[in-house]
């Protein structure tokens, strides 16, 4: 048999779990926000099982006490143990966050790619709007936002993907009207594929890696944004576990020497948003199909 006859045999490309275990491997700093990340949504899925003392019940007889054995992070005014309101709080900042970047990365990201797509006037208009919203101090969006809908967890999550919405409509406008006279989209279009199927099937599958960068990034900010509205009042209601509450409650007591109240939520609010910051740079690396090599 001539071996010359034979198709030559293409190089087996890593699977995209072995790219990732690569990725990790040799970045260990974002394997350690990958780490922390995981950590913090199996707190928040198993926080109930995970406090060790009711989050809202109140004891004044340990009003204010030092951390200790009992209270690993102290108590507050009310008597209510800081470590259980802290993983408490966990659950709804992170469910605050993950449902407003995912319903701003859906909206925008599909809004933003059928404009660059389409181009002509609906691009031009759907640019302008998002020039408007980016104009905006973003914060003060959301406090407009929340103030006039209620703080309502709703209202803050609606508030959150609004501010979030035009990062993903411009990127994937910008992406996408690079992209769309590839030689790949011409060859969909010849095949009998229609406009909205180019883009859903064939464009934004290509630059999702490259907005993953966003997608974590935005999970910190949303965060931040939570806390932020909580901490002004704006936010979730007390007694309600938030760890914009927490700092807010706490900071009433910096000057009395009660730093346990402000230290803890902060550590666990400024860990969670590093880690999200950190992970970006790994999922554009581990979702990028040109680094598998």
């Amino acid at each position: 048999m001539n071996v010359l006859s034979q198709p030559l045999a293409r190089p087996a490309r890593p699977s995209t779990l072995r790219h990732a275990a690569f990725v990790l491997r040799h970045n260990p700093v974002t394997a350690l926000a990958a780490a922390g990340a995981a950590g913090l949504c199996l707190v928040a899925l198993l926080s109930p099982w995970l406090v060790p003392y009711d989050p809202v019940a109140s004891d004044v007889s340990v009003a204010l006490q030092a951390p200790s054995a009992a209270h690993w992070a102290g108590t507050d005014q009310l008597g209510r143990d800081v470590l259980s309101r802290i993983i408490a709080a966990t659950r709804l900042d992170l469910a605050i966050a993950l449902s407003a970047v995912g319903l701003s990365f859906a909206a925008g990201a599909v809004v933003g790619a059928l404009c660059g797509y389409a181009g002509g006037r609906l691009d031009r208009v759907v640019g302008r709007v998002v020039d408007v919203l980016m104009a905006f101090p973003l914060f003060v969006l959301a406090m407009a936002l929340v103030a006039a809908l209620g703080n309502r967890v709703e209202n803050i999550v609606v508030a959150t993907a609004i501010i979030n919405l035009p990062f993903y409509v411009r990127f994937a406008r910008a992406e996408v009207n690079v992209r769309r006279d590839a030689g790949y989209v011409e060859a969909a279009r010849a095949g009998g594929e229609g406009h909205v199927g180019v883009v859903l099937r064939f464009l934004l599958p290509n630059v999702l890696p490259a907005m993953a960068v966003q997608i974590s990034l935005n999970l910190g900010w949303a965060i931040l944004n939570a806390a932020g509205l909580s901490f002004i009042g704006l936010g979730v209601r007390p007694p309600t576990p938030e760890w914009g509450i927490l700092v807010a409650e706490g900071a009433r007591f910096i000057t009395t020497g009660k730093w346990w109240l402000v230290a803890f939520p902060g550590l666990a609010l400024m860990l969670a948003v590093l880690c999200f910051n950190l992970l970006g740079d790994g999922l554009r690396d581990i979702l990028d199909p040109r680094m598998r090599t």
